[in-house]
């Protein structure tokens, strides 16, 4: 999904209240309104990048305890 897309992806994400989907489906019609929009379009971005994040492999504890001479 682009990012032309992301209302769509943020509603699916995220649990929103009525009003917030009719701002996203009808457009903002004053500041105020404009700058919820860009709030949700920011926690988008953000859940985005987590979402996109290659996570480190982290080894099993199995796997170290078996290497540990203490053990």
């Amino acid at each position: 999904m682009n990012d032309e897309n992301w209302k769509e992806q943020y509603k699916e994400w995220k649990t929103l209240k009525p009003f917030q989907i009719k701002l996203l489906d009808e457009g903002a019609v004053s500041l105020s309104q404009t700058w919820l929009v860009n709030s949700m379009w920011s926690e988008w971005q953000d859940i985005k990048r987590l979402k996109e994040t290659d996570l480190p492999s982290i080894p099993s504890i199995s796997d170290e305890s078996s290497q540990d001479p203490w053990i």
